[in-house]
């Protein structure tokens, strides 16, 4: 019966479906793994990068992208779709910045993020976008870190650590196991990288996994060094 709705975005099925958006999630669940762990003192973001051939250069795309100085994003899904994102997120960030004069708050940027994603449930023409998002940043006001994760849907939620994309059920049964309150952003690096390892194929590398970082000091991706030393103690 739900094949009959199945193509279109904006009709509900009988079930109260829309599974356009289903379809969107599952896209996600197919792509590669990402988490995301807040600390007392930060926040970190993690993802595999799926090399497609020895030839490939694997530094000159990245997925983990800086949104303002304090704000981070990574994803799990369709890379053409996360770039627009990407795009939206530094346009909205630098509007709020021009209306205010400071930088955006991550909750803020969020739910505008959401918003741009939830238009696309509800428009003739379009698609939902195949991506989830993972937002990471540093309230100055409040000197803490924030987590965040945007679905397809254009819901969002905040969380203390959280994996998605392949193996994402998996990924959340081990953070809580690892996960506590009082985790420096040093363990929670280490954290990360093992909630990987647990679904990771093959040889873990600096080549592909990308990690980034969020505390007072701002927002940033590691080295592919910084990456190797923290690969090179936990092995």
């Amino acid at each position: 019966m739900s094949e009959r709705y199945s193509f279109s975005l904006t009709t509900f099925s009988p079930s109260g479906k829309l599974v356009q958006i289903e379809y969107a999630l599952n896209a996600v669940a197919a792509g590669a793994p990402s988490v995301g762990i807040k600390a007392s003192n930060g926040v970190v973001v993690a993802t595999e990068k799926k090399q497609k051939s020895v030839l490939y250069d694997e530094h000159s795309v990245h997925k983990v992208e800086s949104i303002t100085k304090n704000i981070g994003m990574i994803y799990s899904g369709m890379g053409p779709d996360y770039r627009i994102l990407v795009a939206k997120a530094r346009k909205l960030a630098q509007q709020y910045f021009l209306t205010y004069q400071e930088q955006i708050p991550t909750s803020q940027l969020v739910q505008r993020i959401a918003s741009v994603m939830q238009e696309y449930t509800q428009s003739g023409g379009v698609r939902p976008f195949g991506v989830s998002l993972l937002v990471v940043g540093w309230d100055e006001d409040e000197k803490r870190p924030y987590l965040f994760q945007c679905d397809p849907s254009g819901a969002y939620f905040a969380w203390k650590a959280t994996a998605m994309g392949k193996n994402h059920v998996n990924g959340k049964t081990f953070l809580e196991k690892r996960y506590n309150e009082d985790l420096e952003l040093e363990d929670a690096v280490h954290t990360a990288i093992l909630t990987l390892k647990e679904s990771f194929e093959g040889q873990m590398t600096e080549d592909n996994i990308e990690i980034g970082i969020c505390n007072e000091n701002g927002f940033r991706r590691l080295t592919p060094a910084e990456v190797k030393d923290y690969l090179a103690s936990i092995a």
